[in-house]
């Protein structure tokens, strides 16, 4: 994400520099703008590196069609909304799973409230923000676990909140595998992540056991 910028205003729409309410961001926004708004004034995204998007598109995929499979509940993808009440934020992480039991925290254009997995795919641009106050948001909020994926640096960090309501690191084990807490059964080998092109969906749904 970039510093703030002043976009021109239309009928009935906040420019973006001001401050405004959820519910006017809410309709200011349309589904091609990639926006955030932090202490009532709205972010706009930087565009998308390819490589971010190929991982993006690819967990979605993967991860999409394994909930499915397995009922477990929810999962999209930007552009969508989180809405932060402990923060008071609205938020639009890359990836979004939300299970069976929480779905009606789910509204038609925006989730009230905590996500049961996060996943953030940072940027240069975005890295202070992902590393920083998404942290501290999304903790306060009570996700259960949050994503930071760095292509640039070919690296993850697993976060999973204890029982101090605080993140914790969850390392993979020793052969590079991570087993998530939010989404029963999966796990993910890292190296699959920085492979290009990146592995076939469908042979690691095979891996998964659920082809």
């Amino acid at each position: 994400m970039e510093s703030v910028k002043t976009i021109a205003p239309v009928a009935n729409k906040p420019a973006a520099a001001q401050k405004v309410t959820f519910d006017a961001f809410l309709a200011w926004l349309d589904e091609d703008t990639h926006a955030e708004l932090e202490n009532g004034e709205i972010i706009m995204a930087s565009p998308a590196s390819r490589t971010h998007q190929d991982i993006s598109v690819w967990l979605t995929m993967t991860l999409g069609y394994y909930i499915r499979k397995q009922k477990l509940g929810w999962i999209t993808n930007a552009p969508f909304q989180v809405r932060l009440g402990q923060s008071n934020q609205s938020r639009e992480p890359d990836l979004v799973f939300l299970k069976t039991e929480h779905l009606d925290r789910l509204k038609d254009t925006y989730l009230d409230g905590a996500a049961d997995l996060i996943i953030e795919i940072i940027s240069p641009e975005s890295i202070n923000r992902d590393r920083g106050r998404k942290f501290v948001e999304y903790e306060q909020e009570g996700m259960p676990e949050y994503w930071i994926i760095d292509p640039l640096r070919k690296q993850v960090e697993f976060y999973q909140l204890g029982k101090d309501k605080l993140y914790h690191l969850s390392a993979p084990d020793d052969k590079g595998v991570y087993y998530s807490q939010s989404v029963k059964g999966f796990f993910l080998k890292v190296d699959w992540l920085w492979q290009r092109p990146l592995p076939d969906e469908l042979e690691v749904l095979r891996q998964l056991g659920v082809l």
